[in-house]
Order: structure tokens, then C-alpha cells, then sequence
């Protein structure tokens, strides 16, 4: 029922975002319009608060950056390898892998270009669509979540709020500086939940079968 759930979920999201991909390349109007009002409501208020924009900044570009990210996820396999635990440690190392790839390979068929402003607050490169920051803070949170010891500790609520607040602030934070459009940042929200999702079900799904797992 669990493995049910989770290939549900990832399908989902993949198709939401397979469907806003096609809207993006479209040029939806609609959503156009949309993307424009969220970036110029942001900008605007990121120019006339600076102290804000430094906050934003150091959020985006230290804390929730995609390298202090996989870094974590990096540690997680070397703990889980060590452990024995080689199943889960190879999820992580390879939805990690997974969702550099995916990002990369989108940005450059899609090709979108960033929001462009007569005074920007900070800059970015390649292509906008989709937001590698808020897809990697999606999987590497994602997978953390996932590996939470069995019953939940203690501290288990804190570690949700911290991942749920580190996934959607560092869109907010994409957003606010102005290098990514709204359907940007949605759009590696659903490719990372579909990522980890699917990476889960094939990874519990193959412990389920193994001897040992059994």
C-alpha cells in the first residue's frame, strides 16, 4: 500500500509538471501574465529593502545553495554505506545525481530566459526553467525525511518543519532576487517530489524482495 502511495504521488507530480512544461514552452498567456506580476511585485520590493535582499541572498546563494545541499546528501551516503545500509545509500547518491541531470538537461531544451531587470538585485546563469534550487532542496530534503529513523524520534516534527521551510524558502528566496520566474521555482518543486518518490518506491520495493529484506 505504501510502495502504492509513493508511485502514485511521483506520478502525479511528474505529470503536473510535464503539463507546465508545455504550458512554459507555449507561452500560456495566462500564466505569462501570472509570472510577470509575482516577479515585478518581488523586485520591487527587493530594491527598496536592501537589508532584506542581503538576508535573501546569503539564504539563496550559503544555506539553501544546490553544493551545501548535495553536500548533506553526500554525508548521508557515507553514513548509510558505512552502516551497511548500500540500498538507501545508493537512492540517495543516485536521485541526487539524478536531479543535476534532469535540471540540465531541461534548462537547455526548454531554454527560457530569466527575468530581466534595469536594476537587478543578483544575477544567475543558464537557462531559468527549471529552478535547480528549489528541485534539489525538493529531493535532498526529500530523501533526509525518508531515511528519519523507525518509530519517528522526538525531534522528528522539527526535522519536517526544517525540511518544509528550507524547500519552500528557497524558492521564495529565487524568486525575491529575481532570477526566477514563479512557474520556475513550481516546477522543481514537482520534478523533486517525483523524483524522491519514485526513488523511494523502487528502493523500498527491491528491499521488500530482497532475502534480507524479507
Amino acid at each position: 500500500m505504501r510502495n502504492d502511495l509513493f508511485l502514485l504521488t511521483g506520478i502525479c507530480c511528474a505529470l503536473l509538471a510535464a503539463a507546465l512544461t508545455g504550458l512554459v514552452v507555449a507561452g500560456w498567456q495566462p500564466l505569462v501574465a501570472y509570472d510577470g506580476q509575482v516577479a515585478r511585485d518581488l523586485h520591487a520590493h527587493a530594491v527598496s529593502h536592501p537589508g532584506t535582499t542581503r538576508l535573501m541572498q546569503v539564504l539563496s546563494d550559503w544555506v539553501w545553495d544546490p553544493w551545501t545541499l548535495r553536500a548533506l546528501a553526500a554525508v548521508a551516503v557515507v553514513l548509510l554505506w558505512r552502516r551497511g545500509d548500500r540500498d538507501r545509500a545508493l537512492c540517495v547518491a543516485l536521485a541526487t545525481l539524478a536531479a543535476s541531470a534532469v535540471q540540465q538537461g531541461m534548462k537547455a531544451a526548454v531554454g527560457r530566459e530569466r527575468p530581466v531587470w534595469p536594476d537587478p538585485v543578483d544575477s544567475a546563469s543558464f537557462a531559468a526553467f527549471p529552478s535547480g534550487h528549489a528541485m534539489t532542496a525538493a529531493v535532498v530534503c526529500g530523501l533526509l525525511l525518508w531515511l528519519l529513523p523507525r518509530p519517528a524520534p522526538r525531534w522528528a516534527p522539527a526535522a519536517w518543519v526544517l525540511a518544509v521551510v528550507s524547500v519552500l524558502g528557497v524558492g521564495f528566496t529565487r524568486l525575491y532576487l529575481g532570477v526566477h520566474w514563479f512557474s520556475d521555482v513550481l516546477a522543481g518543486w514537482l520534478l523533486g517530489v517525483a523524483l524522491v518518490m519514485l526513488a523511494v518506491r523502487v528502493t523500498v520495493r527491491r528491499r521488500d524482495r530482497s532475502p534480507v529484506g524479507r
